[in-house]
């Protein structure tokens, strides 16, 4: 009886252990896969509208814990923002394809932190580089913030948002391209990859080929499903990203994004046919 209740006990522990790993793997894969989703759901909003009411309500008394906060955030490693407001077009459908895919096509994002330069691979990614090309012509990324930053699993700086909450669009979508690129390998984003963010919520097909203007920058190798276009590499600002990442981040909870605590806003977006 002794040696049969020991096995029960076991058997239970055992299953227990197993449910727990499988609940941790289920929420680091959820938050991997969220980092990079611009939702555009308006519940997403009110909920956080309700968290930053009532944190407003108990204000007075986290006063001191918040200036606690502030005061341990390390310095803004950046620069002010140039003079300057976001964009506010939109547009009903995506741009006439345009882009030549047997030329080679180049990026320069003067931001407050410094320049980050990207090569895009418009012959893998034509749709991809060519919304970006035209969204560049049409100053559309100036004056923007990079709105958020995760380095914890994931290493990215997502970039490409007007309005800096993480819900902005062109007011277009386009289709996922080049998901089978054979750098994704392992479900690894290496670092050096410039990727579309997009609605994908990993089940339904019908929240596919969701991309718009929001795009990330891996810093790190990053483990993440093949579900984001890769579309570029970085060719010169490794050294931007990680003076980013060292400062940190810290959680909005109006728009649930983790935002840098550096001042990043891409002051000026070119793209330049070679």
């Amino acid at each position: 009886m002794v040696k049969g209740e020991q096995r029960r006990k076991q058997l239970a522990r055992q299953k227990y252990e197993r449910q727990a790993q499988r609940r941790v793997e289920t929420r680091r894969k959820t938050k991997r896969r969220n980092v990079v989703i611009a939702s555009a759901l308006a519940v997403v909003l009110a909920a956080g509208a309700t968290v930053y009411a009532t944190a407003g309500l108990v204000g007075a008394d986290n006063n001191n814990d918040a200036k606690a906060s502030a005061e341990k955030r390390p310095k803004d490693p950046c620069a002010a923002p140039a003079k300057g407001e976001p964009s506010e077009k939109q547009w009903k459908k995506e741009p006439e394809l345009t882009v030549d895919t047997a030329a080679s096509y180049t990026a320069k994002l003067a931001t407050t932190c410094g320049d980050i330069t990207l090569k895009l691979d418009a012959k893998k990614a034509p749709h991809t580089v060519n919304s970006f090309n035209f969204l560049a012509g049409e100053k559309y990324f100036d004056h923007s913030k990079c709105h958020r930053l995760v380095d914890d699993g994931l290493h990215v700086l997502q970039c490409g948002d007007p309005t800096g909450t993480g819900q902005g669009t062109p007011g277009y979508t386009i289709p996922d391209e080049n998901l089978k690129d054979s750098r994704l390998k392992g479900n690894v984003y290496p670092a050096g990859t410039v990727a579309m963010a997009n609605r994908y919520d990993g089940q339904s097909e019908k929240t596919r080929n969701t991309g718009g203007s929001q795009f990330f920058l891996v810093f790190q190798d990053s483990e993440l499903p093949p579900n984001y276009t890769p579309f570029g590499t970085i060719t010169q600002g490794m050294d931007v990203l990680k003076k980013i990442a060292k400062a940190g981040s810290t959680p909005d909870p109006q728009t649930g994004n983790t935002a840098p605590n550096a001042t990043v806003v891409i002051d000026r977006a070119r793209v330049t046919k070679t």
